[in-house]
């Protein structure tokens, strides 16, 4: 059996950890799929649990040096305290290797100013030079090399012991990472240091007589403060997924045997009745029982209006209840909730990589060994050509090449995209946008056509009775009364908005005692047959009728005034005869015309695709703005329109909320469903809107667009970097100590300019 496992992993560095856990796991007998995200530090695995137990899994990922802890539900509390825990522990690391690296600091600073060289006379009568000369001589312990060796050393294989258990796990599962390039970095500066120490006199003779400790140290130091900048950064980048799991109570006022009890929410039951007063949230989702109220969503769909809320009315949790008090049932809890399914579908897409981030990570996996050849190149070329093989000029080619390798760590490179995309993706949850993929992301800016479902999308999809039509028939049983009553039995079992607006007035006439229908059979698109009483009814369209034999030549010319009127027109017919034509119509949301408007402006086509007859689908699409009309359209061609849109070179988004959309929003390249839609829609749809307002679809397309451009930007400067870095370091213009500190400074700006995102408005 297949199962499914979300994995937080600690202790990455760069995207080519991640990269060193996807092929490691991969060889793994039994793993169907790994996916690991350097960004949101998740492994999303996919396994035989025949072959393969998590145990294995979770030894087989620490075996490499990273920590593992299973991702905990929508608290997700274990795995925020992890992180704390693990960045607490580089704070520390950090502040101890920092207070180590202030005597080789200083020494660097006054080497560079010549206070510990005696270029200074003392005998000169100014006073600057004999305050120059005393910190020339106060400061010259600094230039012990016992000190040094002292401070150093702690640094480099005690604070920096993580990268030398990283490196050689790395090597032993064959992938190079940044471990490696430090280590190699330090570490031969770190030596050459303990050679010049080693054979100081013959050192001194030849000239070699400057130590680098400073340069090892400082470097790890940096590193450091690069790694503790970016865990900061990348807490923020997540802040969304934080922010809605904080929206959660902690615990919710029930009622158990008449009493009311104070419990915690982890504890509520399905069926559990449950106690909301005034200013309070609501603790999981449920229909209310009792009471009335006004309901504040905004967590959810970004719409700040309150909702009123009344006795059957379904309610979220974490939502705010504002002003009544009301009782309602418990109907989902825990990771079954509405916000749960939220928050795991934006933690998924954070953990998905979109195809410019993959292309990235291929980038990456070549350029490590790439640096390598150059380091070495580097010191070859200065040592054996340039400086001929000269023993006391070896530590320039040193230098040189350990500034290579500092240089070139490609920890912006690999943050570029996904940190871009984690706050994409947070940013449109908090608009109400739920992006199910992050390559839902890189594609939906690109979209030039938008079709739009007319009922449910474009309109309301609440229709209401305006008009009901008898045809005159000798010896007639049937009034409007019977005809409501006998459609509202037959449209009982429908899930159609039609079929609900007129099941609704039925039974607000006949009283709710409505009989179910003895046999029942929808045709989507058509309409539906059914036995009631032992009468044959079918109810639906002009050609549903006439492919049953009814006739309908009388129905043409009382339907031609509804249809120019753009209402709906549903026949009624009894044992093959036509009896009623009932005539509904529904009202157009006000973001409609917006919407279009706005989509038409940013140069993208739109579409209104309807089963509605011509001249009532002209109607509704004339008042929105809407010169594009596919109407007449079956369910299951509205798929195959779609599909002749993206033949013609189109990039096709969808925008439905029914059933009978499935197929189309799954065809589309991006497809968008209304999030007051059905389970399936919303399933099949790429991009849900969690609030009635087609707004965010233009919204929607805006935030993929500056997404898109904050990628390009992060991989611009990351790749323009490592372009000017490498040789500039290789013609040795670069200090290994400089080139740590704008390796790390590049990788917190790339993060800053994806943060720069939150300020989307839209």
């Amino acid at each position: 059996m297949v199962e499914t496992k979300t994995l937080k992993i600690y202790g990455m560095y760069c995207t080519l950890c991640s990269i060193t856990i996807e092929a490691t796991l991969e060889k793994l007998n039994g793993i169907t799929k790994a996916r690991v995200s350097y960004a949101t530090e998740k492994a999303y695995l996919e396994y035989d649990d025949s072959n393969l137990v998590l145990p294995v899994i979770k030894n087989t990922i620490e075996k490499l040096g990273f920590t593992v802890a299973e991702n905990e539900g929508i608290d997700g509390n274990s795995s925020l305290d992890y992180h704390e825990i693990e960045k607490n522990k580089v704070r520390k690391l950090l502040i101890i290797s920092s207070i180590l690296c202030v005597p080789l600091i200083l020494h660097m600073v006054f080497l560079a100013a010549g206070f510990c060289h005696d270029i200074f006379d003392p005998t000169t009568k100014t006073a600057w030079g004999e305050f120059v000369y005393n910190l020339r001589v106060d400061s010259y312990f600094l230039h012990d090399w016992r000190l040094q060796l002292v401070v150093a050393t702690p640094v480099q294989f005690i604070i920096g012991a993580k990268f030398y258990k990283n490196a050689y796990r790395s090597i032993l599962v064959g992938k190079a990472t940044m471990d490696l390039l430090v280590v190699i970095g330090t570490t031969a500066a770190y030596l050459y240091s303990l050679y010049v120490i080693f054979f100081e006199n013959l050192g001194y003779i030849l000239g070699l007589k400057d130590i680098y400790f400073e340069a090892s140290s400082v470097i790890i130091t940096l590193v450091l403060i690069g790694k503790y900048l970016e865990m900061v950064a990348k807490g923020k980048t997540s802040q969304a997924i934080q922010t809605l799991v904080g929206l959660r109570p902690k615990t919710a006022r029930i009622v158990r045997e008449n009493e009311e009890v104070d419990i915690p929410i982890d504890e509520v039951i399905v069926g559990d009745v449950i106690i909301v007063r005034p200013g309070e949230k609501i603790p999981v989702d449920g229909i209310i029982t009792d009471g009335t109220s006004m309901v504040d969503e905004s967590m959810l769909t970004g719409e700040s209006l309150p909702v009123d809320k009344k006795e059957n009315d379904f309610v979220t949790g974490a939502s705010l209840n504002k002003f009544g008090a009301f009782k309602f049932r418990a109907t989902r809890v825990g990771n079954d909730t509405k916000l749960a399914g939220i928050i795991k579908i934006v933690e998924d897409a954070q953990s998905g990589k979109a195809p410019i981030e993959k292309i990235t990570d291929k980038v990456c996996s070549y350029f490590i060994p790439f640096v390598l050849i150059v380091s070495l190149m580097t010191f070859l070329v200065w040592y054996f050509i340039i400086y001929k093989h000269v023993l006391f000029v070896i530590n320039l080619p040193i230098i040189y090449a350990v500034s290579v390798l500092v240089v070139s760590c490609p920890c912006a490179l690999g943050l570029a995209t996904p940190t871009a995309v984690m706050v994409g993706l947070g940013k449109g949850a908090q608009n109400g946008i739920l992006i199910k993929k992050s390559e839902a992301l890189e594609i939906t800016y690109k979209i030039n056509a938008i079709v739009l479902d007319k009922t449910g999308t474009i309109t309301t999809g609440k229709p209401e009775i305006t008009d009901i039509i008898l045809f005159e028939k000798e010896n007639t049983l049937y009034d409007e009364n019977e005809i409501l009553r006998l459609t509202a039995i037959a449209e009982k079992r429908s899930e159609h908005p039609i079929a609900a607006a007129i099941y609704e007035r039925g039974k607000e006439i006949n009283g709710s005692d409505l009989d179910d229908a003895k046999q029942f059979k929808a045709i989507p698109g058509k309409g539906i047959y059914a036995e009631i009483e032992g009468k044959q009814v079918l109810i639906g369209t002009p050609r549903f009728m006439g492919e049953n034999g009814v006739n309908v030549k009388d129905s043409e010319a009382i339907l031609k005034p509804i249809y120019e009127e753009g209402k709906t027109a549903v026949l009624t017919a009894v044992d093959g005869e036509l009896i009623s034509v009932i005539a509904l119509s529904d009202k157009i949301r006000d973001s409609s015309f917006k919407a279009v408007a706005k989509l038409q402006k940013m140069g993208i086509e739109v579409y209104m695709i309807t089963g509605d007859n011509i001249n009532a689908a002209r109607f509704i699409a004339n008042k929105v703005g809407i010169t594009n009309v596919l109407a007449e359209v079956l369910p299951e061609n509205k798929a195959e329109e779609i599909k002749k849109l993206k033949e013609t070179g189109k990039i096709v988004g969808m925008v439905g909320d029914g059933i009978n959309d499935a197929p189309a929003l799954a065809v589309a390249d991006i497809g968008f469903a209304i999030g007051t839609g059905t389970d399936v829609a919303i399933e099949t749809a790429d991009i849900v809107l969690l609030k009635d307002d087609l707004l965010a679809i233009p919204t929607a397309i805006k935030l993929s667009k500056k997404t898109m451009l904050k990628i390009k930007e992060n991989l611009f400067w990351a790749f323009i970097y490592n372009i000017i870095g490498i040789p500039f370091a290789a013609t040795g213009h670069l200090n290994p100590v400089v080139a740590a500190a704008a390796m790390s400074l590049s990788s917190v700006s790339v993060l800053l300019n994806s943060l720069s995102l939150k300020r989307f408005k839209g």
